[in-house]
């Protein structure tokens, strides 16, 4: 169903600072290409009926590209981020006085660091919210309190999945994808007792959970609501496999596979590892391995991940 899409043009996009173990400021980034493939997939919503609104990108905040982080957005109202880091505070102001502009008035301003829908995924009527590394856990209350909705804090363990949506996407209300690896003990048998059915990644080709957040998007509306399925608010996407769909074991039902960028190479339900890769033919400039029959491919944007 068709729905409403905020995103920013990689217009600013570049790596000048390192606030993840991704970034690496020395190696080039390939802007040009950047916009290209935004432009591209900007067409693609726009065919498919979607309503696509463009935030103004702002000199200095290369970041700011990543539209997920700037706010959470549930049931039509915007809680916006604060940042933790100094190279990235400026975006909650500019995203702030962009949502006031745009329809949400009664929005508000988040009291302690909580990085938008980096790390808050809406799952069914649970908020899963991630901590550890980027939003204080303080901020899970607040989030409670403000959209009325329970929320779930898990605890990120490993530095190189900083934000929840690098371990985790959303791929309908009551089925999500995720990484064990990433999370606390504790936070991993909560979502064991949440979401039995998960697909679970295992440690090879194990990167790229994330949703695909180089779009830089937040979606809103009823039908953000209603088709997470398709597409979660922090931009995961769920398309079909070239090959067809993969199929659950033991006569499940089929599951379709997470677009690139939001999917590792193996995913497994229960303890029966699929292989995705395997056979596979890149598209060009994708360095992730992409199974997609788009030509729009998260996997052929600059190398580095950023945020």
């Amino acid at each position: 169903m068709p729905g409403t899409t905020s995103c920013l043009k990689p217009t600013y996009f570049d790596v000048v600072y390192s606030i993840n173990p991704w970034m690496d400021p020395a190696k080039p980034v390939d802007t040009p290409l950047a916009i290209a493939q935004w432009e591209r997939l900007r067409e693609v919503y726009l065919s498919l009926g979607h309503t696509v609104d463009t935030i103004d990108p702002v000199p200095g905040l290369p970041d700011m590209v990543f539209a997920a982080n700037g706010a959470t957005v549930v049931d039509g109202r915007a809680l916006v981020a604060r940042f933790r880091d100094a190279e990235r505070i400026a975006e909650g102001p500019a995203y702030h006085d962009w949502l006031r502009d745009h329809g949400f008035p009664g929005l508000r301003t988040a009291a302690y660091v909580n990085e938008g829908e980096g790390d808050y995924l809406l799952a069914g009527d649970w908020l899963l919210a991630g901590t550890g590394f980027r939003s204080d856990p303080r901020s899970h209350d607040e989030a409670q309190e403000y959209f009325g909705r329970p929320v779930i804090g898990l605890t990120l363990v490993d530095p190189d999945y900083y934000h929840l949506d690098t371990a985790l996407t959303v791929l309908d209300g009551r089925t999500i994808a995720y990484y064990p690896a990433a999370f606390s003990p504790g936070s991993r048998s909560v979502l064991e007792r949440l979401f039995p059915n998960a697909l679970l990644a295992t440690p090879r080709r194990r990167r790229g959970l994330r949703a695909e957040r180089g779009v830089g998007r937040i979606q809103r509306g009823p039908a953000a609501e209603r088709d997470r399925a398709g597409r979660t608010a922090a931009g995961a996407r769920v398309q079909p496999d070239r090959r067809g769909p993969l199929r659950a074991p033991q006569g499940g039902r089929q599951r379709e596979v997470l677009h690139p960028g939001a999917a590792p190479g193996v995913l497994s339900r229960g303890r029966v590892p699929v292989d995705l890769t395997r056979g596979a033919s890149r598209p060009r400039g994708c360095p992730r391995g992409c199974l997609a029959s788009s030509r729009v491919c998260a996997g052929a944007r600059p190398r580095r991940k950023r945020g």
